[in-house]
């Protein structure tokens, strides 16, 4: 089943929770959660073969989240849809916690994959959707990347090998805020033309503004985008989408919300 969630709504609440969470926890990668907020709403909110209450049934889309660093926003959105009490969001990156920072599958339903060193998730989800393949199944791979990681040699080895065995049921999103931990993406490796990158492995693109649900959801409804190719959608999005002062700052991919300017993410997000 797909779940069927006002997706902005959504999305304004996985914003809310993380900047909570990384306060309470003390942890970092807030701008990288927020900038992805959209993606994954619309992805968790219409698009995902996915079901609360059966999280492993056999049917069930497989999501992959490579950029693991910001997996409180996919914690957030898995409690937001009913796969676990939400108040276990404020137990995030503390001892004990079932929620590590970086996401773990581990006592997480909904969790397919713990992930955190960058560029191996794709290569998963192209490794389970070639089985699929193979086995006539008929759920999807989705798998969520970060643009910075898109330097990984990985990541083009598993867009060669998808590409290569024409995958259609594999899905790429990429999360393009370009801002990577340190500096700029086109100043650190630039990816540029990356939409032309991707159809030369034999991909279908297509690129949407990352923050427009319309965009997404019309976009990702109609997949696979080419009957005999895998999909990629490229997400045009802003670091630290939806507080002003933390938008488009590489100074967010570490910082931790506390004091004066928790207060303010909470009131802009209010």
């Amino acid at each position: 089943m797909s779940l069927t969630h006002d997706t902005r709504d959504l999305a304004h609440r996985i914003r809310q929770d993380v900047v909570r969470m990384t306060h309470l926890g003390k942890s970092s990668h807030v701008g990288s959660m927020l900038s992805m907020a959209d993606l994954i709403a619309v992805l968790y909110g219409r698009i995902l073969n996915v079901d609360p209450e059966r999280p492993k049934m056999p049917e069930r889309d497989r999501f992959f989240l490579s950029k693991g660093h910001a997996g409180g926003c996919i914690y957030a959105a898995l409690a937001e849809c009913g796969f676990f009490d939400k108040s276990v969001l404020d137990t995030h990156y503390q001892n004990g916690s079932i929620l590590s920072g970086h996401v773990s599958h581990k006592g997480v339903p909904g969790v397919e994959l713990s992930t955190g060193s960058l560029g191996h998730a794709l290569g998963v989800a192209a490794g389970v959707a070639y089985s699929g393949k193979l086995d006539d199944k008929p759920w999807r791979a989705v798998c969520l990347l970060s643009d910075g990681e898109c330097d990984e040699g990985s990541v083009w080895e598993a867009i060669h090998f998808a590409g290569h065995h024409k995958l259609s049921n594999l899905v790429a999103v990429i999360d393009y805020n370009k801002i990577q931990s340190l500096a700029p993406v086109s100043e650190t490796m630039a990816l540029e033309p990356f939409t032309d990158k991707w159809q030369a492995f034999g991909w279908s693109v297509v690129e949407v503004d990352g923050h427009d649900h319309d965009a997404i959801t019309a976009a990702l409804e109609r997949l696979p985008f080419e009957s005999d190719k895998p999909s990629v959608l490229i997400g045009h999005t802003t670091k630290g989408k939806g507080v002003s002062f933390m938008e488009n700052s590489v100074l967010w991919h570490y910082r931790t919300p506390q004091g004066e300017e928790y207060e303010a993410a909470l009131a802009e997000l209010a």
